[in-house]
């Protein structure tokens, strides 16, 4: 009976130690990043954080090999691996805490969020989707302090507790329908400024289809619909309206158009 009872306790044990490593890869929890949220109006400042990440690195490359449509030139990255490996080599040596403010904390998560993922297309060089990646999501590929994070965690348990649901247009998961990778590094001097813009850019392109009376939104609002639901107003209307160079009636029709997979390759 004792024998029996202790492979129980074994076995519900293993079964906790599952469960909390498919919850963080699954990105409910934080795998022990901070979430500090963004209260009121998010503002551009590096004066109220005892660290500023220098994210001038992932800026050359951006630059470099980023068109203006948000389109990667991957082969040109790969001749320019040395110089990616040692910025997420340093993003690897900080340890993002408390002390960091809300704007160095969404640039920090930002940042290395696009600069895996495109080390993952790098590192697979031969798909056509990032959807071909075993794991690309759920993996611990990130290292931030000799800690294994995956993609999914940064996203769902560090990036979307911060109340700023413009993170959604920030992130690139290298793929057609995905937001563009904007040309140049976050960074907490200008992040109200660029998360702004990438939203207002995002909402009246092609990704979308706007008029008075329905709209045909990118499944990205489908996916995280409740992210952007203003105060108590369960409808997607008031956030587009805040962007869109149309105004949505709110009655309109919603409904959402089909993911495109395929890789964001120039």
């Amino acid at each position: 009976m004792k024998n029996l009872l202790r492979s129980l306790i074994i076995s519900a044990f293993a079964i906790t130690l599952q469960s909390c490593a498919t919850l963080a890869a699954g990105g409910i929890t934080s795998q022990g990043q901070p979430t500090k949220q963004v209260e009121g109006t998010l503002t551009s400042t590096t004066a109220n954080s005892t660290v500023n990440v220098d994210h001038s690195a992932w800026d050359r490359l951006l630059k470099k090999h980023v068109d203006s449509k948000g389109m990667v030139d991957y082969k040109g990255f790969a001749k320019d691996q040395k110089a990616l490996n040692a910025y997420l080599d340093k993003l690897a040596s900080l340890d993002p805490n408390n002390d960091w403010s809300v704007q160095e904390l969404l640039a920090y998560y930002i940042n290395i969020y696009n600069a895996y993922t495109v080390d993952q297309i790098l590192k697979n060089p031969n798909v056509t989707s990032i959807k071909e990646i075993d794991g690309v999501w759920t993996k611990g590929i990130v290292t931030v302090q000799n800690r294994k994070l995956s993609l999914g965690g940064i996203e769902n348990g560090v990036l979307r507790k911060m109340n700023e649901p413009r993170i959604h247009f920030a992130i690139n998961c290298a793929s057609i329908s995905c937001p563009p990778l904007l040309r140049e590094a976050y960074t907490a001097g200008k992040i109200n400024e660029q998360l702004e813009r990438a939203t207002k850019e995002f909402i009246n392109s092609d990704k979308n289809t706007i008029t008075a009376n329905k709209v045909e939104l990118s499944s990205i609002f489908k996916f995280y619909t409740k992210d952007f639901y203003r105060g108590s107003n369960e409808s997607l209307i008031p956030y587009i309206n805040k962007y869109s160079n149309v105004e949505v009636r709110g009655d309109a029709l919603v409904t959402f158009k089909d993911y495109d997979w395929g890789l964001n390759n120039q």
